[in-house]
């Protein structure tokens, strides 16, 4: 698939949608309180989503690797689980979990609806003084990420600068899961990796619309995926952080479109 770039008129019913999501997200982090399980708060996600006349465009994605479509709306990643982990009603939140909450809505509903993604990662209760500095620090490096964005950098720039905040924090940088493209579809081209050489790579034009979503570990950053398909964890089991936000490349930087407008 070649790279898309959108019109002003698709990049404003993304910014729309892109609100709504982050609305949405904000909710579910409300909710995300020890002793919930991570399927009530699926439940939650889709009836706001189908609410705000979006689709979950999670829910029934497939790829060639998994033999089932991913089944819920949301992702919901505890501790040493990466990315992608499944709601279940028997996984109890718990104080002091570190919790990546990821969540993609088709907004409006239909063919010509456009996609938005975006993540974060939140602590439960109180966590320990490390958990909170993995979730700054990733934070962080997605600001930094989305700093560099801007006409004429290279994908390499992006991904070096994260990658560059990441190591300085003493933090293990996944590099076996990348950003990408977002907006006819939940994963376009192209690939936005998480670290990266200066110069190298795709060259950013105006009206890329990007997904941008730094993982950071507090140990090693190889991972494994469990037998369900889908969930990536830790291969040490340390605790992994996520953020991400979907980003319009303007003419002299990106705007971040998952916001509350």
């Amino acid at each position: 698939m070649a790279v898309s770039i959108k019109s002003k008129e698709e990049i404003d019913i993304l910014r729309e949608g892109g609100g709504r999501v982050a609305s949405i997200l904000a909710r579910i982090v409300q909710a995300a309180k020890d002793n919930v399980s991570t399927a009530e708060l699926d439940i939650l996600a889709e009836g706001l989503i189908l609410a705000a006349g979006g689709l979950p465009i999670f829910k029934g994605y497939k790829i060639r690797e998994a033999k089932r479509p991913y089944p819920s709306s949301i992702c919901v990643s505890v501790n040493d689980e990466v990315v992608h982990g499944i709601p279940r009603q028997d996984r109890i939140l718990r104080e002091g979990d570190v919790v990546g909450i990821d969540i993609g809505m088709r907004w409006p509903a239909g063919n010509q609806g456009l996609v938005t993604d975006m993540a974060l990662s939140v602590g439960i209760g109180e966590v320990s003084s490390e958990a909170e500095r993995l979730i700054h620090c990733t934070r962080e490096a997605l600001d930094t990420g989305i700093s560099v964005v801007r006409p004429g950098v290279r994908i390499g720039d992006i991904g070096h600068a994260i990658a560059r905040h990441l190591k300085t924090a003493g933090l293990g940088v996944i590099r076996d899961l990348a950003g990408h493209g977002v907006g006819y579809e939940l994963h376009e081209e192209p690939l936005i990796p998480n670290y990266g050489k200066p110069g190298a790579g795709l060259e950013i034009r105006e009206g890329m619309v990007l997904a941008i979503e730094p993982m950071a570990t507090l140990g090693d950053c190889r991972i494994a995926l469990d037998d369900d398909e889908w969930t990536f964890r830790t291969r040490d089991g340390s605790i992994a952080a996520h953020f991400e936000h979907t980003v319009a490349v303007t003419g002299n930087g990106a705007e971040i479109l998952t916001v509350v407008e």
